[in-house]
């Protein structure tokens, strides 16, 4: 049997888009502010198991077709890679580089490469997280 939920499956479609953007906005506030890689995709990877429970996995598989293993580690490689630029520069492991750009609709912006790491770990906690659930949802 089959309920029908179209209030909980319509919310849940605005509800995700306000967790992702916040998720969006916690990770690119990250090196200045409170947040960055991990509690952003901590925040985008809630989005993604919200929409797991109230649809089923094959749905959102359709539309979310990745493999979050795969993302996990191309996040962790993205983290080590970053890192090891700075190193073959001769500076130390992990070591930031900045500067500011004159971008064409954002004005003066300041470029890091602290992003890159942050990215790296978003996918590490987002493909770790919704692995973690898709396991756990096979048990029950």
């Amino acid at each position: 049997m089959k309920e029908n939920d179209v209030i909980l499956r319509t919310v849940t479609r605005a509800v995700v888009f306000i967790i992702l953007t916040f998720g969006v906005e916690l990770f690119l506030s990250g090196h200045h502010n409170p947040g960055g890689g991990f509690v952003g995709g901590l925040v985008l990877s809630s989005a993604l198991v919200l929409l797991y429970v109230v649809f089923d996995i094959e749905t959102v598989h359709q539309g979310v077709p990745f493999d979050f293993r795969k993302i996990a580690a191309f996040g962790a490689v993205i983290s080590l890679l970053s890192g090891t630029g700075a190193a073959v520069l001769g500076k130390p492991f992990l070591t930031q580089g900045f500067g500011y750009f004159d971008l064409p609709i954002f004005g003066l912006t300041e470029l890091a490469t602290v992003t890159i790491f942050e990215a790296g770990v978003a996918l590490t906690v987002i493909g770790t997280v919704v692995t973690i659930i898709l396991s756990i949802s096979k048990d029950v």
